[in-house]
């Protein structure tokens, strides 16, 4: 959870570049994925399926935690194919999901 908030709040620096933003929205996002799976007992190898599973980890709606997988693709662009094209309109929806995200997370934790 820290881990998450330190990269959420790094992405919000406008003075770094959208790459850096992106890259550290999606690290919070998968961070906290990977939190609220464990944290109902599971594990995954596979980096898109902690996406997945947040509408049913935390209740995540189907559209936001699509987007998360549409930065994923984007992210696995970058890390294998050199190629990293993040539309400003991408890089704030990743930022307003994965601030949502933590907002969830945080308060799953908090109940049980």
């Amino acid at each position: 959870m820290e881990s998450a908030k330190r990269r959420l709040k790094d992405a919000s620096v406008e003075e770094v570049s959208e790459e850096g933003r992106f890259l550290s929205a999606y690290g919070a996002a998968h961070a906290l994925s990977v939190a609220a799976m464990r944290w109902y007992g599971y594990r995954s190898s596979e980096r898109y399926l902690v996406f997945q599973c947040l509408e049913h980890t935390v209740g995540l709606d189907n559209v936001k935690w699509r987007v998360l997988d549409q930065c994923h693709k984007q992210r696995n662009l970058a890390e294998y194919e050199g190629q990293l094209e993040i539309s400003p309109q991408l890089l704030e929806a990743l930022i307003d999901v994965t601030s949502e995200l933590l907002d969830l997370v945080a308060s799953e934790s908090s109940i049980s």
